[in-house]
């Protein structure tokens, strides 16, 4: 498993229709952190742990004469056939020259590494064959490249942080079944197919009512969020978490708070949103209070620099599905 610490620091360019801003080594580890986590949820890191590996292990000690070697192996003619760079320059929108080196970065991880097969979304597939192509160039190897297609976030676009559209699998049960729940409707037949287990002929089954009109999008997606849910924490909690859902949003509840315990109820913003579970890291926390997205007793959050003054009894909310009450030690 590759953790792209250093081809981070430049951000893959992949889907973007603006220059990507440079992430710094603390934000990265900070990702690097929670993807293991989410990894862990569908690889078994006890019975077969998978080697971990950071990519400046081997680009830190490259000098500027080993890489000016390997660019002399493609030309501008090839890197710039990218449709993603074709689109930027066509709409005089800035392409740095470390984002159109982005692909040959990435690609000789293949050779480092001298992997045999990769597989990735179809927003990969120019990296990935630059990797292919550069593994015959310098070990004379074949390596197969595997695409799945790329499963768009809630609104549409892009399943990307900044966005603010992800479902992570990291997610509570609630969280992740409301987020389910919120996709556009011409996602759900993709959800269906890319994210559950369910066998061929149900699936056919439901895809066929949805498009006849006999099955309600509203159900459908039940149905996926169940499935989704799951997989990743159970049948009962999947099971509570559709409750919940119909009870806050079908009936008009209010979303029942998890308890918080602490002995310092004086927090900055994100320390207490990570502290408390309501954000998965504290990239995600920042954003939820530069996004307006975080209330204590009613009160919006938007200094990041401020300290919070919680009380016992004091209760937070995220969105309309999590909050916490806060509990003096």
């Amino acid at each position: 498993m590759v953790f792209g610490d250093f081809t981070g620091r430049i951000g893959d360019p992949s889907g973007r229709d603006i220059q990507r801003k440079p992430l710094t080594k603390k934000q990265l580890l900070e990702n690097a952190s929670t993807y293991q986590e989410q990894v862990a949820k569908i690889l078994d890191f006890k019975k077969n742990p998978p080697e971990i590996v950071y990519n400046s292990t081997w680009w830190n000690k490259i000098d500027s004469v080993k890489f000016l070697e390997i660019l002399t192996h493609f030309t501008f003619a090839q890197l710039s056939e990218r449709d993603l760079f074709q689109e930027r320059i066509k709409k005089e929108q800035p392409l740095a020259l470390s984002e159109f080196l982005y692909p040959i970065l990435q690609g000789y991880d293949s050779v480092t590494l001298d992997v045999d097969a990769e597989i990735g979304a179809t927003d990969q597939t120019f990296n990935m064959l630059m990797g292919r192509a550069m593994l015959k160039i310098f070990k004379n190897k074949e390596k197969f490249v595997l695409t799945t297609p790329l499963l768009e976030g809630t609104d549409g676009r892009k399943m990307s942080k900044s966005f603010g559209n992800t479902i992570n699998i990291s997610s509570e049960p609630n969280q992740m079944f409301g987020n389910l729940m919120s996709i556009q409707d011409d996602l759900i037949i993709k959800y269906l197919k890319l994210t559950t287990e369910l066998d061929q002929r149900e699936l056919e089954e439901m895809i066929a009512e949805l498009k006849n009109g006999q099955r309600h999008p509203m159900e459908a997606k039940k149905r996926l969020a169940l499935e989704v849910v799951t997989l990743y924490h159970g049948a009962e909690a999947a099971y509570q978490s559709q409750l919940e859902f119909e009870r806050v949003f079908q009936k008009g509840g209010v979303p029942i708070p998890r308890k918080f315990v602490t002995k310092n109820l004086k927090l900055k913003p994100v320390d207490f949103l990570v502290k408390s579970g309501l954000a998965t890291s504290r990239s995600s926390a920042r954003r939820l209070v530069e996004q307006g997205g975080v209330e204590i007793d009613g009160r919006r959050i938007t200094n990041l620099n401020a300290k919070i003054s919680l009380q016992d009894g004091s209760i937070a909310r995220v969105g309309k599905l999590k909050s916490v009450v806060v509990k003096e030690k």
